[in-house]
């Protein structure tokens, strides 16, 4: 496309998600669920058919040198495909929250004041890598009532055209408007400057990918952003902890798989339990082939494990999300140098504590300043279909209005409603 088409492409693509979004709105509990279903419905029939678009973009991706975690996340294998099926019936079953109206009260004037939740309208979707991610975005606009335009990165084009054509198909064989959910045609990064530009259509720009998009996008976009930063996520082994579980989790957090925003990227250990535990930790990691990149006191005692492929960290290690099969790991004093290094280092996103001591795990639980922040489980649990949201749409790192997975109700607002019986203001 031209500039001028493209800028034409947007604006059409903007007039109708904003006429789709009134539609939307007001749909119905019931079209919304069988537009959910008949999505999952359609996933499951096509496996086939898409794995082999998803093979062109897998295909390219690999000849245009992409590395091992990003071709990873390309991949719509059967069982993600199954995942996304299963968060389209997982939200079709959940309440239908819009309309829903919450805390009303009585007045001294005898008004009932209360708030009732609402879509936010049309919110653009910006996102790197994973096609699934079309199939979250999508469900989720569906569920709570929104219209949305997607524009995924170039890299997997070819595998969101063939999922967008399949949720169009859902609404439209189930009565709802096909622009509810629209994918941007065109692989152009002129889109992108149009589409967080265009205030009179979008009402908020959700961008999902790496520091340097959502940067760009926080800087220039004139419309409300809900952004998800880097996921530098803390596992801390605390003193006590159960050993044994310790580190079932903590190779869990790390190596289940690489690539996720929520898989651990540092591992903390108490002074107290280290000689114990890293050794242990340490051996699955070299059999799993982890790079480890250790303070002096780690490295001290992992260095009598076989094949330990161990590097001195640096101070950018600390900050550093790896997407890959590196971890940064530290011993710490115990606790309180475990969430104060975990506050400056953190990208507060998910972090979790391993431990015995039910004091210690309520001080990390209200202390630490992450979106998600848990007790003997692993980072990978923090996940919209993991939380029961169904799907989520990103995991904001934001503190205004969604922070964590955000599900249907970070896609709503609220809006206060009054009842009254004639009373007037004196």
């Amino acid at each position: 496309m031209t500039t001028h088409n493209v800028a034409d492409h947007m604006h059409t693509l903007g007039r109708q998600a904003k006429a789709a979004s009134a539609q939307m709105a007001k749909a119905s509990a019931a079209l919304k669920s069988t537009a959910l279903r008949k999505l999952a419905a359609l996933l499951r029939a096509n496996i086939d058919a898409l794995q082999i678009d998803n093979a062109k973009d897998i295909e390219h991706a690999v000849a245009a040198g992409l590395d091992a975690p990003m071709v990873d996340r390309l991949k719509l294998t059967p069982k993600v495909l199954e995942t996304c099926a299963q968060g389209c019936e997982q939200l079709a079953a959940m309440p239908d929250v819009i309309g829903e109206i919450m805390g009303m009260k009585q007045q001294p004037s005898g008004i009932r004041v209360g708030q009732m939740r609402v879509p936010l309208g049309v919110f653009g979707m910006i996102f790197e890598s994973r096609p699934n991610v079309t199939i979250e975005a999508a469900s989720l606009s569906i569920k709570s009532g929104n219209a949305c335009i997607l524009r995924g990165g170039s890299e997997a084009i070819e595998s969101n055209k063939a999922l967008a054509k399949l949720v169009q198909q859902a609404l439209s064989e189930s009565g709802l408007p096909i622009d509810a959910v629209q994918l941007v045609q065109t692989t152009d990064r002129e889109a992108v400057g149009h589409l967080i530009a265009m205030p009179e259509f979008v009402d908020v720009i959700i961008p999902r990918g790496g520091k340097g998009l959502i940067e760009r996008i926080s800087r220039d976009a004139k419309v409300p952003v809900i952004k998800h930063l880097d996921g530098n996520c803390h596992t801390y082994v605390d003193d006590p902890c159960d050993i044994a579980m310790a580190v079932t989790v903590a190779d869990n957090a790390k190596t289940q798989k690489y690539s996720p925003c929520n898989a651990s990227e540092s591992l903390l250990v108490a002074r107290g339990v280290a000689s114990e535990f890293l050794p242990k930790i340490g051996a699955i990691y070299a059999d799993k082939g982890v790079e480890m990149r250790c303070c002096p006191e780690a490295k001290a005692i992992l260095v009598r494990v076989k094949g330990a492929n161990l590097k001195d960290a640096t101070e950018q290690d600390w900050f550093e999300e790896y997407l890959g099969p590196i971890i940064s790991i530290k011993v710490v004093d115990g606790l309180d140098a475990a969430i104060a290094h975990i506050n400056h280092y953190s990208s507060h996103h998910t972090e979790s504590i391993l431990t015995r001591d039910h004091m210690h795990a309520q001080r990390f639980l209200r202390e630490v300043d992450s979106s998600s922040v848990m007790v003997n489980a692993s980072t990978r649990f923090a996940d919209g279909f993991e939380y029961g949201l169904g799907a989520e749409i990103g995991i904001s790192t934001d503190k205004f209005h969604a922070r964590g997975p955000v599900g249907i109700e970070g896609l709503t607002s609220l809006k206060y409603v009054v009842l009254g019986q004639g009373e007037i203001r004196v």
